[in-house]
């Protein structure tokens, strides 16, 4: 049985992420906010805590990898979940590239010379090579990476505490005595929407979940939010008291080595250097660890394709991480290591896949009320909290409004490929046509259409599953207008399970009838099978008519529903 992650093994990924936001948000955030940054520090915490019940409730509904994406694939439209899944993407290369570089300048200014550019690739790759070898292997390393940087972080606030104490008020009585342009509620919120950066890698916990020990996922937010709590708004409030504002603007890209250096020396600015390069090392970390989990689930609902699923010997989804690797080290080449214009990638995206996974939970409490869960997200906390992400990105446009046309340039050619892979019957049909028409009596590309063909035929050819002994017509017609919009098949098996001596209700044969004269291309076939529906069940049947679980359906269980749903496999909900 495959090794899942404990509470610190799982925290520690996505820790690493998230808590490595310090060497930059606070910074960030006094550069706009200027005395009051601690108090935009306070709201992101306090939005953050939000989304713990957010996300605690969804994964807890839906407690399988994909975040974002799974969250809106189970209650919405695959092209809206398509949507999520992208930006997610698009937000994990972003922070990969961005936090391995910054890891190597960090490096760059303790040890001169150490090249750039080719060091950035190859920590892209040590670390590409850690996730092939297993996610149990690279969270040992994160681990030791996350305690590194928390002592660090813990040894830094006690001699700045130090030097406040010993040196007074002066520096902080100057800086909070300094006058704000626009006011204090635009400086807030302008510090805000900057700071909202601070809590990226809060969702990549969800993209590995299903790799996590039961009831592990609710602890990694929990302790990612402690962090971000404690030590974002005390190092803003630290830097305000020991360094002018001035100078934090001046030194915005290594603040905390400048604090080290003032409150205890060349040793502890060093100190500081090399944590920021290990930790932000660790987010590279995260990055492929999520990424895996995202684009393996994507794979599997055949938005990605097929091949990418082939695993080694250690169960690692090897052809995903060097698809990752190679994305990567194309953006350093095109972008030479500038990386201000990926900053705008990076931003709307997380931003957008927090708002989505808001959005998602609302779907959730409205078209799946009847599936279990351990918590509920209150839905003022939930609008509260989807506001604010919503806020933050409108906050980043005004701030830099370039960033939105960069945001497309990169989301654009994702969003054709996702089209593509969700509409390739469509596009096929239509090449196959136009091939027709141009060249009706072309010998040479007759092999062509043939292959064509073949792959649409092979496309249309995978079946598909949905359990029900008892649904209506009504409800019956819902799933084939999912199936018809969403999915690429001619045969949909409907499957009652039934104890020994059982019969299926009377209508639904008759029913099936109808949506078989109704929807004419697509072949339903019904079947009852003897037996007690639940987790080997499913996985017999699977194996019986080789159908991935994740082309099998239900509807919503209830409270009374004796399995949870990810006992279930990768089962899907469709009404």
């Amino acid at each position: 049985m495959k090794k899942k992650l404990n509470q610190l093994e799982a925290t520690a990924i996505c820790g690493n992420d998230i808590s490595s936001s310090c060497l930059y948000v606070s910074a960030l955030a006094i550069v706009y906010a200027g005395q009051y940054a601690w108090i935009s520090l306070l709201m992101v915490a306090a939005v953050l805590f939000l989304f713990r019940k957010i996300y605690g409730e969804v994964v807890g509904a839906l407690p399988l990898n994909g975040g974002a994406y799974n969250a809106l694939l189970n209650t919405t439209k695959k092209s809206t979940a398509s949507l999520a899944a992208s930006l997610t993407v698009l937000s994990y290369m972003a922070t990969a590239v961005i936090s391995s570089s910054e890891a190597v300048k960090y490096a760059h200014s303790i040890w001169g010379y150490i090249p750039v550019l080719p060091t950035t690739i190859t920590l892209l790759l040590v670390f590409m090579g850690l996730v092939i070898l297993g996610i149990g292997e690279s969270s040992k390393v994160a681990i030791g990476i996350f305690i590194f940087h928390l002592i660090s972080l813990t040894i830094l606030c006690t001699f700045c505490l130090n030097y406040f104490f010993e040196n007074g008020f002066e520096v902080l009585s100057a800086n909070f005595n300094m006058p704000i342009q626009g006011g204090v509620i635009t400086a807030l919120f302008l510090g805000f929407s900057a700071s909202m950066l601070g809590i990226s890698g809060f969702e990549s916990s969800a993209n590995y979940v299903e790799e996590q020990q039961k009831g592990v996922f609710s602890k990694t937010l929990r302790n990612m939010w402690i962090v971000v709590t404690i030590f974002n708004p005390l190092i803003a409030f630290l830097a305000l008291a020991i360094v002018p504002i001035g100078a934090v603007v001046e030194n915005q890209d290594s603040l905390l080595s400048l604090m080290g250096g003032l409150s205890g020396g060349n040793w502890l600015s060093y100190l500081i250097g090399i944590d920021a390069a290990l930790v932000l090392s660790g987010a590279v970390l995260t990055s492929f660890v999520g990424v895996g989990g995202l684009m393996e689930r994507m794979a599997l609902d055949r938005i990605l394709p097929n091949p990418l699923l082939r695993k080694n010997k250690r169960g690692s989804s090897y052809l995903i991480f060097i698809l990752f690797f190679i994305l990567c080290t194309s953006i350093l080449f095109v972008t030479q290591g500038d990386l201000a214009k990926l900053a705008g990638v990076y931003t709307i995206a997380f931003l957008a896949v927090m708002t989505l996974f808001g959005v998602g939970n609302m779907l959730l409490k409205i078209n799946r009320s009847r599936l279990p869960r351990p918590e509920r997200a209150s839905w003022l906390g939930l609008s509260l909290a989807v506001s604010a992400t919503v806020a933050a990105i409108i906050g980043n446009i005004i701030l830099n409004p370039e960033y939105l046309g960069i945001f497309l340039e990169y989301l654009l050619p994702t969003l054709l490929v996702v089209f593509f892979m969700l509409k390739r019957t469509f596009v096929l049909r239509s090449f196959l046509y136009l091939i027709r028409y141009l060249f009706p009596k072309s010998g040479f590309l007759s092999g062509l259409q043939e292959r064509i063909q073949l792959l649409i035929h092979k496309i249309n050819g995978q079946q598909f599953v949905y359990f029900t002994n008892h649904d209506d017509v009504a409800t019956l017609n819902k799933i084939m207008i999912y199936i018809k919009e969403n999915e690429a098949t001619r045969k949909l098996k409907i499957v009652s399970v039934l104890d020994k001596g059982v019969q299926v209700i009377k209508n639904l044969k008759n029913d099936i009838q109808v949506l078989n004269r109704a929807y004419p291309s697509i072949e339903i076939e019904f079947i009852e099978v003897e037996g007690v529906f639940g987790p080997e069940k499913i996985t017999e049947l699977s194996k019986t008519w080789s159908i991935p679980t994740n082309f099998m359906f239900i509807g919503s269980p209830g409270d009374k529903f004796p399995y949870r749903l990810e006992e279930l496999g990768e089962v899907r909900l469709i009404i």
